[in-house]
């Protein structure tokens, strides 16, 4: 997502540790009929014993048919291809059973397969009705995806209730949510403007893994805003956001390297970070005017620099 938008371009994983459209690093949290019951299918998936998993959760079903948690558990499966074939028909079709049993995990992802058309017809409509029926159970990144088709509307009373629902999942801790929460706040969307606050989210995000989080804390740390100043620890920041591919952070530390502000001046540090984000499709005139008279020398340096970092990101 980019810094200045008020919503990412994408939905959220249902239950991920990290919400993205990458495989959850978590299975769906389960709650037994009989507590006492030994878990051994999500035991299995949490240590990857993805095979295990799978054929325990089978034979939890056909010992009960009604058993949600288990059916979520092998649509998760067939979903990333964790011990099974890859399949998201079949992945769908246990979602579904879950769903119509109750369980928001499937519901939730049920609306993000039925968003993408992958299982499923593309439905944006069922989508919708999916996420608001595990949003009303609670279910966090159903209620972050809510918000998400909500933002994109842009009316005033949607990006209220986008709000609220980002809310329940920032409390939830989801990194994402409580950047876009921050940007909110930043802006007076939705929420009271409260620069303080969006800055307290935006710390939270960054400790939940949230690369927009990060840039958006350095961002105000840089300025200022809703937070004391600090221009070396807002380096920092862009630093590390920019060696995980971030290109408005790139871009952001090429700027401070150019004025060296936070970071000692350094012209061929500059170009190196501006040559990345610039590839990212991120272009900066200013950067261009900055460096347009840098020795023949320090660009070839540049360049490589970028050529090997460009490598690893």
């Amino acid at each position: 997502m980019a810094v200045q938008a008020a919503a990412p371009a994408v939905l959220a994983q249902s239950n991920p540790a990290k919400p993205t459209r990458e495989a959850p690093t978590k299975p769906p949290s389960e709650k037994p009929a009989d507590p006492a019951r030994v878990d051994l299918a999500f035991g299995a998936y949490q240590r990857g014993l993805y095979l295990v998993a799978f054929n325990e959760a089978t034979k939890r079903i056909e010992a009960d048919g009604s058993d949600a948690a288990a059916m979520t558990l092998l649509g998760e499966l067939y979903n990333q291809g964790l011990g099974v074939r890859q399949d998201p028909v079949e992945a769908a079709r246990w979602y579904r059973l879950a769903a119509e049993r109750g369980d928001p995990h499937a519901m939730a992802s049920l609306g993000l397969m039925s968003a993408d058309g992958r299982g499923v017809k593309k439905d944006p409509a069922a989508a919708r009705a999916w996420f608001e029926k595990a949003a009303g159970l609670g279910e966090a990144t159903a209620a972050y995806n809510l918000a998400l088709l909500l933002l994109a509307g842009g009316a005033e009373a949607d990006i209220a209730a986008a709000a609220r629902l980002l809310r329940v999942a920032a409390e939830a801790e989801l990194g994402d949510a409580q950047h876009d929460l921050g940007v909110l706040y930043a802006r007076g969307k939705g929420v009271p403007k409260n620069p303080e606050e969006a800055a307290k989210l935006y710390i939270r995000a960054a400790k939940n893994g949230s690369i927009a989080g990060e840039v958006e804390l350095a961002i105000a740390l840089f300025n200022g805003e809703g937070i004391a100043k600090n221009e070396a620890q807002a380096a920092r920041l862009f630093r590390r956001a920019a060696i995980r591919g971030n290109a408005i952070a790139q871009n952001r530390l090429a700027r401070i390297y150019a004025t060296g502000r936070g970071v000692p001046r350094n012209l061929i540090e500059a170009a190196a970070w501006h040559l990345l984000a610039s590839g990212q499709g991120l272009p900066d005139s200013w950067l261009d005017g900055v460096l347009k008279d840098m020795p023949e020398q320090d660009r070839k340096r540049a360049e490589q620099l970028a050529t090997e970092r460009a490598a690893v990101l």
